[in-house]
């Protein structure tokens, strides 16, 4: 079984795409070569992608696991399906 997702673990992995970030901002300032930033801003948008899946994953074994206990599921399906048809 998978080890829980901590809040810590998903801020520290926010805190690394803030500097990264901060990195792409200079970049910018800098007018550094155009595929550099290009490159970084790709590394930003799949780290996102990753705290997405592990906010994703903590939702799914804390949050719906508990609404579905409640006998409220239809109410976590359906801001899943919210939330999924916004991402596309």
């Amino acid at each position: 079984m998978q080890k829980p997702i901590s809040k810590k673990d998903i801020i520290r992995r926010l805190k690394i795409i803030e500097g990264h970030f901060k990195k792409v901002i200079e970049m910018v300032d800098n007018d550094k070569y155009c595929i550099e930033v290009l490159q970084q801003t790709t590394a930003v948008k799949n780290a996102l992608k990753k705290v997405e899946e592990l906010l994703l994953n903590r939702h799914l074994h804390s949050c719906v696991v508990n609404s579905i206990k409640k006998d409220k599921s239809e109410r976590s399906l359906q801001e899943l399906l919210e939330i999924f048809r916004k991402s596309k």
